[in-house]
């Protein structure tokens, strides 16, 4: 339960530190956010400033345009009212970061979504020891375990290759920011044929490019013509091209989805996609659990996802566990 030390509580505008008056990624209007990355559901418009990692600056120029940003360089403390906080690496996507607040007698740390596997498009996560742990629980089921993601790769590029030989297009559904700029990343290794990319992907890979993180070549679908030719070739595009007349113009093709959600067999029928390809930009079950060992903190407060099950399985276990009801949406 909420204490009158707590470092961060829970308000109708999001997640609050009164000691530095300032919100963690807020879901509303507020003078002061501190952003721990870039998705559109922690980095909203209308913020009086901004604080965010250096290494997001790109992405919340791109989301946000013109906002008063403040860059802070990762680990390096600064004040914000009575308390030092300071960003670390949370190894989600580009710049992502968790959000470390000390005021002398406690520390707390806000997660934002992180993952532990290797990323070649930015920072790993870092260890932060603490005494609170705000934690993400998009994934916290036991079923969520995420295979090798090289290997996921390898199947995505095996998988374009039997299209080819069907004459079929390989239509890959992915998030626009993150997962798009991963997968290319990792097939980059394993591919060399160019992928196509849909319009709201190749904005944001031309961002993580001008990064300096290197990726497969592309090329955007717009350059292709109406109805180009377009069988052995991948495709990339976001989930809400699915179902629509876009799709079309590639005559026929297979459907594949990269998503943490493709781990149950239900989620593809639920999708009509013909692959699922498992690649999370989340914790599994697994890391969440390593994670909340190795911070040290006594306290867990878990924010959107299962968290109604990770919790009594931590409370079993002896550790202080609560849940903070945000508007935060995990991986969609």
């Amino acid at each position: 339960m909420a204490g009158n030390d707590d470092l961060v509580v829970l308000r109708p505008e999001g997640l609050y530190c009164a000691a530095g008056d300032f919100h963690i990624d807020p879901w509303r209007p507020v003078p002061r956010a501190v952003i721990t990355h870039g998705h559109g559901d922690h980095a909203r418009p209308g913020m009086g400033e901004y604080h965010c990692s250096t290494g997001s600056v790109p992405i919340l120029r791109w989301r946000l345009g013109d906002v008063p940003l403040h860059a802070h360089a990762e680990g390096v403390p600064f004040a914000l009212g009575r308390v030092q906080v300071s960003l670390h690496p949370a190894g989600h996507v580009l710049g992502s970061s968790q959000v470390r607040i000390d005021d002398g007698e406690q520390v707390w740390v806000a997660s934002g979504d992180y993952k532990r596997q290797p990323d070649p498009t930015c920072t790993p996560f870092e260890v932060v020891p603490c005494d609170t742990f705000i934690t993400e629980a998009t994934f916290a089921l036991p079923i969520y375990r995420w295979p090798d993601t090289r290997a996921v790769a390898a199947e995505i590029a095996a998988w374009r290759r039997e299209c080819a030989q069907r004459g079929e297009a390989a239509v890959l559904l992915c998030y626009a920011l993150g997962k798009a700029q991963r997968v290319l990343a990792e097939l980059r290794a394993v591919d060399d044929q160019p992928a196509w990319l849909h319009g709201a992907i190749a904005n944001g890979v031309a961002v993580y490019r001008q990064a300096g993180v290197p990726m497969l070549e592309t090329l955007t679908v717009a350059e292709q013509g109406r109805q180009p030719d377009a069988a052995g070739q991948l495709i990339l595009a976001p989930p809400s091209a699915a179902g629509t007349p876009w799709l079309r113009r590639f005559g026929r093709h297979q459907l594949g989805f990269a998503s943490g959600w493709m781990q149950l067999r239900g989620n593809r029928r639920r999708r009509n996609v013909d692959r699922g390809f498992v690649i999370s930009d989340h914790a599994d079950w697994p890391a969440l659990l390593q994670t909340i060992t190795q911070t040290g903190a006594q306290r867990i407060i878990a924010t959107h996802g299962n968290t109604d099950a990770l919790i009594p399985y931590l409370r079993e276990r002896g550790i202080a566990a609560e849940a903070f009801r945000t508007d935060f949406g995990g991986e969609e």
